[in-house]
């Protein structure tokens, strides 16, 4: 097995260099990184052509990769707007884990910025994921084991309905339900924005309410689809040979579901769980974005409107990253699952 992991992270490496070149390209013709700095106001002449030099701009796009992965030590003084000299720093290069500074964090870097969104994220993402995963395994077996039941149909329709509706459609309807409505009702209801009320604080209370109606928006879609794959695979397994036998032997109903049938059943869910946790890293940008939630899916998106190229390949990068070593995860898994399964 180690001799497979250490084969699968040296395959990865050429990968990431690939998604890494297209990133780059594909990031240098997305907008002017320089004509505002990531503020409000257009970059003086003078000052552009300064931080054209500064930034590397002026040199061909393979040198400006060059620049951004292994990074240069610049020595050389420029002359400001005030005629004084300013100093570029050294900078070690994405190799070294230097994504650069961050274009409109004046004084942050690339890590300072991620940083301080990403436990924001995980904390939102992380608490979607595992209420999807529980509740699509249980409403998926039990309507697995209960096919064609009155319970099983509305199950059905529910989950559909759930799964062809937008996910700021849900948002909105969400915010106005239990945020708008309830309040004119007279009825307890729940916060729309923001992390927690200033006025009280950041307390875990406060979070945790605020969690609420996010959780529920990134949830619904996904559960949807989590539901339909589980009993989709129970199904399947259920008809096997080896179920039929565990029955006529007189075991257990409820060692035939969890201990046989689930294991295996959870094989092809375990897939798509393996490919849906590196995107946890990257947030939910649509849902982020309506209930002002600081995470990393609102840092990209306002990262991409304000050109700040190097937060938007550090993001990325991240991403990608998490999708190669959680791939690795996922092999794992399936070995520890399925005890056939051998990597040699």
């Amino acid at each position: 097995m180690t001799r497979y992991i250490v084969q699968r992270l040296l395959q990865g490496i050429p990968l990431l260099f690939i998604i890494s070149v297209i990133l780059f390209v594909l990031m240098m013709n997305l907008g002017d990184p320089i004509s505002t700095m990531g503020g409000r106001s257009v970059t003086r002449t003078a000052d552009r052509e300064r931080l054209t030099r500064q930034l590397g701009l002026d040199k061909p796009i393979y040198m400006q990769y060059l620049f951004w992965l292994i990074g240069n030590d610049w020595t050389k003084s420029d002359l400001d707007g005030d005629g004084t000299a300013e100093t570029q720093g050294t900078r070690k290069g994405v190799l070294r884990g230097d994504f650069g500074m961050s274009l409109a964090n004046r004084g942050k870097t690339v890590m300072e910025v991620v940083w301080d969104r990403l436990p924001n994220t995980l904390l939102l993402m992380v608490a979607a994921e595992i209420f999807i995963i529980i509740g699509a395994l249980l409403i998926g077996v039990y309507s697995a084991l209960r096919q064609y039941s009155l319970l099983d149909h509305v199950i059905t329709g529910v989950t559909f309905v759930g799964y062809s509706m937008p996910i700021f459609f849900i948002a909105l309807l969400l915010m106005t339900v239990f945020g708008v409505l309830f309040k004119r009702w007279g009825l307890p209801y729940l916060p729309t924005v923001g992390m927690f009320d200033p006025q009280i604080g950041k307390t875990w209370g406060q979070v945790a309410l605020h969690m609420v109606l996010p959780v529920i928006s990134i949830s619904i879609i996904s559960f949807a689809a989590y539901s339909r794959y589980v009993r989709s695979t129970m199904l399947e397994v259920m008809s096997q040979d080896y179920i039929r036998t565990a029955k006529a032997k007189g075991l257990p109903r409820r060692d035939i579901t969890y201990v046989h049938a689930l294991k295996n059943a959870s094989l092809p869910i375990v897939t798509v769980i393996g490919l849906d946790l590196p995107l946890l890293l990257g947030g939910a940008v649509v849902t982020e974005r309506i209930f002002a939630w600081p995470g990393m899916g609102r840092l990209f998106l306002d990262s991409v409107g304000r050109s700040d190229l190097p937060v938007v390949m550090g993001i990325l990068m991240m991403i990608a990253v998490a999708v190669v070593i959680f791939q690795i995860i996922t092999d794992i898994f399936y070995a520890w699952l399925d005890p056939r399964i051998r990597y040699e």
